[in-house]
């Protein structure tokens, strides 16, 4: 009898190793393919700020349309977005995660934001509007700015797909020099 229950036990213990060693395999294998892929100059978007997938680093210069990453500036704002996992921590100054996002406006745009969302050059912005609170129910910031001419060093940035994208609405312009690179999508599978 005690043959046959050890003989049970052995049987139930194998699946449990190979799906630890499994999980394990495909824990590495996503961590070398991320390593490989932030040395390539790809990002991979999770976010549903952007169509989720695969951005490569391209030589393009900085327009409107163009999708870019950023190392957002040091501020309570960004403080706030990092304690509350709006981004992730990541390299930048701060400890703060890169962000991908399109350039909506830049040099002799014609800027304004408030409550009922984003204009550029008198056109209002689809999914710019501001909430005044998280899903959550946490209080969101709600940055304002009267109509202003861009300057060379200003851009903003955002996302039109996702009105609960934590974007330009909320932290208002980014400087040319938190721009780290211009990406392209290269596949992705969302919008």
């Amino acid at each position: 009898m005690r043959y046959l229950e050890r003989m049970k036990a052995n049987f139930m213990k194998k699946p449990i190793k190979i799906l630890a060693v499994s999980v394990l395999a495909m824990s590495v294998s996503l961590f070398v393919l991320s390593i490989g892929a932030r040395i390539s100059g790809t990002y991979i978007n999770t976010t549903p700020s952007l169509p989720v997938g695969f951005y490569q680093v391209v030589d393009e210069p900085i327009v409107s349309g163009a999708y870019v990453a950023f190392c957002p500036p040091q501020d309570a704002v960004f403080d706030m977005a990092m304690d509350r996992s709006y981004i992730n921590r990541g390299d930048c100054p701060g400890g703060y995660g890169l962000l991908l996002k399109r350039v909506f406006a830049q040099s002799g745009d014609t800027v304004s934001i408030d409550q009922t969302g984003i204009v550029v050059n008198s056109e209002h912005l689809p999914n710019s509007a501001q909430l005044t609170a998280d899903a959550e129910g946490h209080a969101l910031p709600q940055y304002h700015l009267d109509q202003k001419v861009l300057d060379d060093s200003e851009y903003l940035l955002l996302s039109d797909l996702n009105p609960q994208s934590f974007d330009a609405r909320y932290f208002g312009l980014i400087a040319r020099d938190q721009i780290q690179q211009v990406v392209r999508p290269v596949f992705t599978w969302s919008h």
